[in-house]
């Protein structure tokens, strides 16, 4: 089965769009656990989506079950927010570590930056095939 090129513009906005909705939930997360950084017994949290969307590396090549399916990336990438139980970093149990999250969060900005930057240049290049110009 041949899949046309708008279906797979299509499977690519939505895998950028779960990104992006990733990446502001992990943006919530991360400015939660540094409010709570003098809370007792506070577990850090993280946000977990690329892990699955790896899991589904399958689907990303757009197999179906059926030939007449098309997979418009919907499905993949679960975004899940798991607590961080490991090791305390104080007395009092809490496990934030200011300058992880730090690191995190500057992370988590570079990569938003370049969706949205990757995303632009596809409005671009449609609006130029559009245009014509």
């Amino acid at each position: 089965m041949e899949i046309s090129n708008l279906s797979q513009d299509r499977f690519t906005y939505e895998i950028i769009k779960k990104g992006l909705d990733a990446s502001s939930e992990r943006s919530k997360v991360i400015a939660n656990n540094i409010s709570n950084i003098n809370t007792g017994n506070y577990k850090r949290r993280y946000v977990s989506f690329e892990e699955t969307l790896k899991q589904n590396g399958e689907e990303l090549n757009l197999k179906t079950s059926n030939e007449r399916h098309l997979n418009d990336g919907t499905s993949l990438g679960q975004i899940t927010v798991k607590e961080d139980k490991t090791s305390s970093m104080r007395d009092d149990g809490n496990n934030v570590n200011l300058d992880l999250e730090k690191v995190n969060q500057a992370a988590n900005t570079l990569m938003y930056n370049a969706m949205i930057a990757q995303l632009n240049n596809r409005i671009s290049q449609k609006r130029i095939v559009i245009s014509g110009k």
